[in-house]
C-alpha cells in the first residue's frame, strides 16, 4: 500500500465545526459555487453530494468517493467503486485549541511497486490538491 499526504493546512475554525461541515457534502456545493473562476479553475471539475464527491480528470477520468467511515471529530474515510485499483482517501482533521484546526488529505493506494514512479506524482498531486480544495472550503 503506497500512501500519498498533503502537507497540513491550519484553519480558522474548531474540529468539531470542521468535521460537521465535512459530514454533508452539500455544505461544501455551497462553498465551491462561490469561488471565483480563477480558484474554481484551480480546483477543476468537483462535484458534492450528501455523502460523496465526484472528481474529473484528465489523467484518470471520473472517480467518484463516497464516505465510508465517520470517527468524530478528526477522520473521514471514502472509497471508491470506480477506481481502477483499491484506493482509499482520507480526511485528517487536528485539534489546534477552541478555534483552530489543521486539516490534511491522504489517499492510501494499492499500486505494484514498479508502477509507482509513474503514477505517484500524479496521486502526489492529487492529494496536495484535495488538501487544497478542503481548506479553501473550511474558511468561512
Amino acid at each position: 500500500m503506497a500512501t500519498y499526504k498533503s502537507n497540513p493546512r491550519k484553519v480558522q475554525r474548531s474540529a468539531e465545526d470542521l468535521f460537521d461541515t465535512f459530514s454533508d457534502f452539500t455544505n461544501l456545493q455551497n462553498s465551491l459555487d462561490n469561488l471565483t473562476e480563477e480558484q474554481r479553475s484551480q480546483i477543476g471539475n468537483v462535484q458534492f453530494t450528501s455523502d460523496s464527491i465526484k472528481i474529473v480528470t484528465p489523467q484518470v477520468g471520473e472517480i467518484e468517493f463516497h464516505v465510508t467511515e465517520r470517527q468524530r471529530p478528526g477522520k473521514l474515510v471514502f472509497g471508491t467503486k470506480s477506481s481502477p485499483v483499491p484506493m482509499k482517501m482520507k480526511l485528517l482533521i487536528t485539534p489546534l485549541g477552541a478555534d483552530f484546526a489543521e486539516v490534511t488529505s491522504q489517499i492510501d493506494v494499492e499500486i505494484p511497486a514498479m508502477l509507482r514512479p509513474l503514477v505517484g506524482p500524479q496521486l502526489q498531486k492529487a492529494a496536495d490538491k484535495f488538501g487544497e480544495l478542503i481548506a479553501g472550503l473550511s474558511r468561512r
